[in-house]
């Protein structure tokens, strides 16, 4: 890559600048999905129910969601190296506090971990709409289906990535191992960005805060609890009922007061633009195929093919790597062809791939399964990250960082439901059927056929918002 000038006229490598913006953002996104591998051996460390640990990954989504509309406040108002290493430093304190929580502390230390976890979450949700604008802002609007192709092995690869690492250093090490693990890579990517390779690369519109508005966003951590409830036989509906409604109240009031603001902490009015709603549409609904593939399938595997959790991990390696391999050529197609055939071909596999999974189940073979999932998540690679894309293409460029922020919000809010609602759907089902008389297995593959049916109907929706997109290859072509 050519040699970029930064905001203070200097010269830097692009390429330098690139990886050590995706190391640092890859590693700390792995985090988000490494520890469900972990919490047998948490919740006996410190004495806990199921319910208790899985806030480790719960609790972190909700501050991830939270922190994400204020992404682009701080890139107004702060340099952008000095917010990317102030987010690193936050993550590496927080992974610090739970590698020396003492599991004799019992449930007080873990609570004290989580008080690490929410600190790594609120670094992960300020840095991931942030990479992605930066990204966008210093590479050519022609090149920028390329660069986020190579962005989408952060987004992608790195949920897929997470229980894979984490089965494999858990196979062999502690839980705390983990964490030391990404505490030494954002250390080094932290030197790395202090010794220069990190530039202050956008241009800062200083504003004050507008408290009323971060408090409103704290709507949107109700609606993501609420979710995540969903299919919990221990959900008080009456509470969670009144909070749903509460945190729907907020973030209307949210939205209400960012129209009505001059310098709004996130800028809605980017949802004018078709081209734009549909993109944030289209990424959620990938979304949503990609992280049930990494949540269901594993069960599957356990559930009913009766494999070890390390196995069941290893068999989301072809997908990863599959989608990993894709993500650069799937934005290199998109500069050449235009977006929306693009996204029409990643449209196409995921709704083939569900297709085939519906039709594996009851041949019950584990590569058949893997294949599966190599085609959906590489029809992930076809969608995604050029969505997010020609989201931002279709934007002014003052516009952009709040226009990611929006996208990687939504994306986040309908994933989470999207496991929410596979898993309901498996859970009640199967219990439904044991309540027949129904065998076990047949009770199971009865759950999981319409998951899969369910996946194909949402992605065949997605298929038709691809169709409906604006061609904007042809139209500059025009």
């Amino acid at each position: 890559m050519q040699e970029s000038v930064d905001q203070n006229g200097r010269s830097y490598n692009r390429f330098w600048f690139i990886f050590t913006l995706l190391l640092g953002t890859f590693t700390m996104s792995i985090s988000q999905s490494s520890l469900s591998t972990a919490y047998p051996t948490l919740m006996h460390d410190f004495g806990i129910s199921a319910d208790t640990v899985q806030w480790l990954t719960t609790g972190f989504m909700l501050v991830m969601c939270v922190s994400m509309p204020i992404s682009p406040w701080m890139l107004n108002n702060l340099s952008f190296r000095q917010m990317f290493m102030g987010a690193l430093a936050l993550f590496d304190i927080g992974s610090l506090m739970i590698v020396f929580t003492p599991a004799s502390w019992g449930t007080n230390g873990f609570w004290f971990m989580m008080i690490g976890r929410v600190m790594e979450a609120f670094a992960v949700g300020v840095l991931f709409p942030s990479y992605q604008t930066v990204l966008l802002e210093i590479t050519p609007k022609d090149e920028r289906g390329t660069t986020m192709g190579i962005a989408g092995l952060v987004m992608g690869s790195a949920l897929a990535c997470g229980p894979i690492i984490s089965g494999i250093v858990l196979k062999f090490f502690n839980w705390k191992s983990l964490f030391i693990l990404f505490m030494i890579i954002i250390t080094a990517v932290f030197l790395m960005a202090w010794f220069g390779l990190i530039r202050n690369v956008m241009a800062r519109h200083e504003t004050s805060l507008d408290w009323l508005s971060v408090f409103l966003s704290i709507g949107l951590i109700g609606i993501m609890y609420v979710i995540n409830q969903i299919g919990k036989k221990q959900a008080n509906w009456t509470i969670d009922g009144a909070l749903l409604v509460i945190s729907l109240l907020a973030v209307i009031l949210f939205c209400v007061h960012q129209l009505k603001l001059t310098t709004p902490l996130l800028e809605l009015r980017v949802m004018k633009t078709f081209n734009y709603d549909l993109a944030i549409l289209l990424t959620g609904i990938s979304y949503v195929a990609l992280i049930v593939v990494t949540i269901i399938f594993p069960l599957y595997y356990q559930g009913v093919l009766h494999v070890s959790p390390f196995v069941s991990g290893m068999s989301l390696v072809p997908g990863a790597v599959f989608l990993s391999i894709l993500n650069p050529f799937t934005g290199k197609l998109a500069d050449m062809i235009g977006f929306k055939p693009t996204m029409i071909i990643g449209m196409l596999m995921i709704v083939a791939g569900w297709f085939l999974t519906l039709a594996m189940a009851d041949v019950q073979n584990l590569l058949g399964m893997i294949l599966c999932a190599m085609i959906i998540e590489g029809g992930n690679a076809f969608v995604m990250m050029p969505a997010v894309t020609l989201g931002a293409n279709s934007l002014l460029n003052d516009l952009v960082s709040h226009g990611t922020a929006v996208i990687t919000t939504i994306r986040q809010i309908l994933g989470s439901a999207g496991v929410a609602m596979a898993t309901m759907i498996l859970t009640t089902a199967t219990t439904h059927q044991l309540s027949k008389g129904v065998n076990h297995l047949a009770a199971s593959l009865h759950g999981y056929h319409l998951v899969f049916m369910t996946m194909i109907v949402i992605e065949i929706i997605g298929l038709v918002l691809a169709l409906l997109l604006r061609d904007t290859k042809k139209q500059a072509q025009d």
